[in-house]
């Protein structure tokens, strides 16, 4: 319910501000839809000490997250979504490949090389990573503002201009949508902790793929909302912006809270695989913003859902032979 609220908020915004949607989608609904992941992340490290679990449940949303791109195109019943799409979204999903594999770099470094420390409390690429996050943000504002004509090409209108409420009242509302949204989030650490005990898998099966199911309902409401109101742009945005967000400052504030040391020099190596998934499916969804194939016999959805769905169900059949042993 709080996620259709925040679409529905978020829209608004977007038409009263005149920030647009593909911003609106990568930064405002992103921050909002991830609070779970983040809340989950700081449970999980500062009070029940398993940053696989946090670290798990964030690359498994990221693909829970790219997976709901195909979702979104096979309810849209107009064509590819992606061909919908602002170019603006290309460098959204550039800049989230982009972070994902820092992250899986860091992890190797940290588990083979050095810890990458800083005092032995933060590994160096924490807030490297975040700054990288904040540069990309810019990036997309400046963007934005250069291109709106090319933007609001992309955009289905809306009738009306949302004149019955003010913007004060709309963030009001926004940000209690927001906090609703996260108000689990610090008890799904512990219920992935009981998971991981009751099963006997690995925390980083039961992160990649239960934590993150639940986590990531935020972004699969939210962007099927928006897809409703026609908001494509911001559809696409939620889900490429809350992966920058899981990579960006989820992982950086973990690692503030994990008191043992830097983070990624305790986490598990087979999170390099995950990342390695995401960055893949990050390039199918680039690729689809890109390139139009016509030699696809396409009845409702595009080659690239086909290439999302195969690739999130080939990664959690082998994440879960993994976190058998």
């Amino acid at each position: 319910m709080a996620g259709t609220r925040l679409s529905k908020y978020g829209d608004i915004i977007a038409d009263k501000t005149g920030l647009g949607r593909i911003w609106i989608g990568v930064v405002l609904l992103a921050t909002a839809t991830s609070l779970p992941e983040l809340f989950t992340g700081i449970s999980s490290v500062a009070i029940i000490g398993k940053p696989d679990l946090t670290l798990g449940d964030l690359f498994g949303s990221n693909l829970i997250n790219l997976v709901t791109i195909a979702i979104i195109d096979v309810l849209y019943t107009r064509g590819p979504i992606l061909h919908y799409m602002g170019t603006g979204l290309v460098l959204a999903a550039t800049a989230s490949s982009f972070l994902i594999g820092a992250v899986a770099a860091s992890i190797f470094v940290s588990q083979n090389i050095s810890s990458m420390g800083i005092l032995n409390y933060i590994g160096i690429y924490s807030p490297v990573i975040f700054l990288l996050y904040l540069s990309v943000q810019y990036m997309l504002m400046r963007f934005e503002r250069r291109n709106r004509p090319d933007r609001a090409a992309t955009e289905i209108p809306i009738a009306g201009k949302h004149t019955e409420i003010s913007l004060r009242r709309v963030i009001v509302f926004f940000v209690i949508a927001a906090v609703v949204t996260a108000g689990a989030g610090t008890w799904l650490g512990f219920i992935g902790n009981e998971i991981t005990i009751v099963t006997g898998l690995k925390a980083t099966f039961v992160g990649s793929l239960f934590l993150a199911i639940c986590t990531s309902s935020p972004e699969i409401v939210v962007s099927i909302s928006a897809l409703r109101l026609g908001a494509l742009d911001m559809a696409v945005g939620n889900v490429i912006g809350s992966n920058l967000f899981n990579m960006g400052v989820v992982v950086f504030l973990d690692d503030l809270f994990f008191s043992k040391g830097p983070i990624l020099s305790y986490a598990s190596t087979d999170h390099i695989f995950t990342a390695l998934i995401a960055m893949l499916m990050s390039c199918v969804v680039i690729i689809g913003l890109i390139y139009r194939p016509r030699f696809w016999p396409r009845i409702w959805v595009g080659i690239d859902t086909v290439g999302l769905i195969v690739l999130y169900a080939g990664a959690i059949t082998v994440l879960y032979l993994l976190g058998r042993f």
